[in-house]
């Protein structure tokens, strides 16, 4: 569900890229920085959203596998709660993300982070060469598919018929989609995550969110699909001919 480690050169230059957008890259101690130099591999995925009254928060989780065989993880933080657009910032630990998070003014009728002690870590995919693919990290699945439909606002989204067998799930993952999911230059933000649930017996089937501005005051809107081709298709209408 993460996107897989990267090799070559891409560990340096995904280190660059956080460190020159965020606002308080200066803020990460010299040790850490010093570790990151041995990075061989990159792993990066969304962690966890909110969308909501034209504010939206993103925190996303950014691994590095290092020459010792050790594993190092930055937290970057995405908001549009502080003027001048988007503001980016990297945090070493859980902690200080989660007290960053908490300072945001966002609504108070929604969780703004999940508790570190549930917050969900998915486990690391190491090189193709270890042979290694790890399980779902369990979590509260139910609850999370409940939150899902609850904020879903378009007609067609999945009946009982579907949501039902995936009540059982016992794990989940979110991750943002990629790919050219659209036409973007109307201006209208479209972004597109799949949420996939593990189900007893090794089956997984996923939930496919749509996330958007195509409404009359500019605020977003979350729509649910069963498919990705549906969720694709929902985002080409929005955007308009």
């Amino acid at each position: 569900m993460s996107v897989p480690y990267e090799t070559a050169a891409y560990p340096e230059e995904h280190l660059e890229r956080l460190l020159g957008r965020a606002l308080n890259s200066f803020e990460l101690p010299d040790e850490v920085l010093t570790r990151l130099c041995s990075a061989l591999a990159y792993d990066g995925s969304l962690q966890s959203a909110h969308h909501s009254a034209g504010l939206y928060r993103e925190t996303h989780r950014h691994t590095w596998l290092l020459g010792d065989g050790s594993v190092l993880t930055l937290w970057e933080l995405v908001h549009n709660t502080a003027p001048g657009g988007p503001r980016h910032e990297v945090y070493a630990d859980e902690v200080e993300l989660s007290a960053a998070v908490a300072r945001l003014p966002l609504p108070a009728d929604e969780p703004v982070l999940a508790p570190l002690d549930t917050l969900r870590l998915p486990p690391l995919r190491l090189p193709p060469a270890a042979g290694f693919d790890p399980p779902y990290a369990p979590d509260d699945s139910a609850d999370h598919l409940r939150r899902l439909m609850r904020r879903a606002e378009n007609p067609d989204r999945p009946g009982p018929e579907v949501t039902s067998a995936l009540r059982t799930a016992y794990a989940h993952e979110i991750s943002q989609a990629f790919g050219p999911p659209c036409r973007t230059g109307t201006g209208v933000c479209l972004s597109l995550y799949e949420h996939a649930f593990l189900l007893p017996g090794g089956r997984r089937a996923s939930l496919w969110e749509v996330e958007h501005t195509a409404t009359p005051d500019g605020r977003h809107m979350c729509e649910v699909y069963p498919t990705e081709s549906a969720a694709r298709a929902a985002m080409e209408r929005r955007v308009g001919p």
